[in-house]
């Protein structure tokens, strides 16, 4: 800040001005406007006003220094604001930027650049892209217009994100294996056990081509639908990801995922944690190769009958850390116990030998039960208003119905009759309670269920890309697009789920996307940005865990590009 003496035919007047830069151009702007040299002369009971106006800024500037400077900002309430001048900004993806370059994407991008010689900003594109999803997700087209309201503004136009698309697409591998080294730095990976599940994603769109084919839909939608395959670390963090067609069986997916795992991440020693639908007798096998192993889900009911006698048999189970057998039928079937009773055998199939674990567990057992009980009452509810029965979910409570189409005496009904079928829900309870496993490892069965029971952390991201990061309805049409789409949305699950272990994971996926999507800014074009978002414990745990603070009463220009410099190192 200095002082500029402004001149008049009456008067001399004195204000503290300083430099600015308004949309990267320099200017001069008005910090204060001190008086007139006469006025000044007689409030300072004859000191000279330009000798004191000097000291004055000499504090001013000192303060400012210090970040202790007041602002003073004027508004009236005669002028209107500028048509089209945006002066609210979101702020919050700066956490995400810091997890973004820590992850040295934008050494990726360079080297992706160097590689094929455009003169689009690779980094700047992919970063928006990841920016958006996380925060404002939606089309491309809308993500360009979203990424507007970050503080630090895009320099690139809408042509070149779908040129840039094609360039992840072919570098979707390299990105992949790159970010997982990047990660290494950063946070401790859990590689030893990895998790693989399969979901899929449907396009608004009624033409199947290429990757977008008709297949059995999660959303039960009539839409084309592309299928991803992911696979976690044992802390939850993905790792690496595939996408196949819609109509493709998804258990061939895993070995060449795999594959490519362990040779781009030079791994070896990993056990596979995956459900029933992916547990083919092939990779199972695959899975029994050198320092490999497997956990995966097994369903009692599709066993044979000799095995699932012998696992629904009540005597013969036990207790971790103890030594005596129990028999069901003597046990306390308290439903808020959190006893989980175990038995386990050897089996021998086509060649493959693995262990055999089932589980009981009262609190499960009523918790099956309760989803059925209200299944069941939706069930009665159809029976006493009748409408069409055709059933589209494994789950659908029309199961326990029972169609009569003839009278207790054998002679054709005049009009169908309905009731509640109890044989099916006396089948279904003997199942109540029951959990199965297979593995090929020797190790105790408590530490095997521990594991195994971490697979929801794979459905819980299907579910953040679903709803959160609304990565379908799919808009994207060509097949490189299609998959550099799904490789953002992998990066900003890794991005988000590092996010989340750097806060110990100590908020829900909502609190801290709502969180960080509501720290927006107001820009006084030239002092800096105020905050307009509540502080909370939330902001708090934020600003303390990467150390830089954007919640005081304003955030000067210099410190705003000190905090963009520091979230990019």
């Amino acid at each position: 800040m200095r002082l500029s003496i402004s001149k008049s035919k009456n008067a001399k007047s004195l204000y503290v001005i300083k430099d600015v830069y308004v949309k990267g151009k320099r200017t001069t702007k008005i910090v204060e406007k001190l008086g007139t040299v006469d006025e000044l002369s007689e409030s300072l009971n004859g000191k000279d006003p330009i000798k004191w106006a000097k000291e004055y800024i000499k504090e001013l500037n000192e303060k400012e220094k210090k970040q202790n400077m007041e602002v003073i900002a004027k508004f009236s309430n005669s002028k209107q604001i500028k048509k089209d001048n945006q002066v609210l900004f979101n702020g919050g993806y700066l956490f995400v930027q810091d997890i973004y370059y820590d992850l040295k994407l934008d050494k990726i991008c360079s080297k992706i650049s160097e590689k094929y010689k455009f003169n689009f900003d690779l980094n700047s594109i992919l970063s928006r892209l990841i920016y958006t999803r996380i925060l404002y997700p939606s089309s491309k087209l809308s993500s360009f217009k979203a990424s507007l309201k970050f503080i630090e503004q895009p320099n690139f136009k809408l042509q070149h994100i779908y040129r840039a698309l094609e360039v992840i697409s072919k570098e979707s591998n390299f990105i992949e294996s790159f970010v997982y080294k990047s990660s290494l730095k950063i946070s401790k990976r859990n590689t030893k056990v990895l998790y693989y599940d399969c979901t899929n994603f449907f396009f608004e769109i009624e033409k199947a081509d290429g990757l977008k084919q008709y297949g059995v839909s999660k959303e039960h939608r009539p839409n084309p639908i592309v299928q991803m395959g992911l696979f976690m670390d044992g802390d939850g963090i993905p790792l690496a990801f595939t996408i196949f067609d819609g109509k493709s069986n998804e258990q061939p997916s895993l070995k060449p995922l795999e594959k490519r795992i362990l040779k781009d991440f030079n791994l070896s020693q990993v056990i596979v944690c995956t459900d029933g639908g992916l547990s083919s007798h092939e990779n199972r096998l695959f899975n029994n190769e050198k320092e490999r192993a497997f956990i995966v889900t097994q369903s009692i009911k599709k066993l044979p009958s000799h095995l699932k006698d012998w696992a629904l048999d009540p005597q013969g189970w036990s207790l971790p850390g103890k030594s005596k057998s129990f028999n069901l039928n003597n046990i306390d079937d308290d439903p808020f116990s959190k006893e989980v009773y175990y038995k386990q055998r050897w089996i021998k199939e086509k060649g493959l030998e693995q262990k055999f674990i089932v589980t009981y567990s009262p609190k499960y057992k009523e918790y099956q039960r309760s989803i059925r009980h209200r299944q069941i009452n939706r069930a009665e509810k159809i029976v006493e208003k009748p409408y069409s029965l055709s059933r589209n979910k494994q789950n659908d409570p029309k199961r326990f119905i029972n169609e009569l189409h003839c009278t207790p005496d054998g002679e054709v009904a005049k009009k169908q009759v309905l009731s509640i079928d109890k044989d099916v829900i006396l089948k279904e309870e003997k199942y109540d309670g029951f959990y199965g496993v297979c593995t090929n490892l020797e190790s105790d069965p408590a530490s095997i269920i521990k594991i195994n029971k971490r697979r929801w952390e794979v459905e819980e991201s299907f579910r953040m890309l679903k709803s959160e990061f609304k990565a379908r309805p799919v808009y994207l049409s060509r097949e490189d697009r299609i998959r550099a789409h799904f490789t953002t949305c992998f990066l900003s699950l890794l991005i988000f789920r590092l996010l989340e272990k750097k806060l110990d994971e100590e908020y829900t996926c909502t609190q801290l996307l709502e969180t960080i999507k509501g720290m927006n800014f107001m820009e006084l074009k030239g002092d800096g940005y105020v905050p307009v978002y509540t502080r909370t414990d939330i902001t708090d745990d934020l600003h303390e865990k990467f150390n830089f603070r954007t919640d005081t009463q304003i955030v000067d220009a210099p410190t705003m590009k000190k905090i963009f410099k520091q979230t990019k190192i």
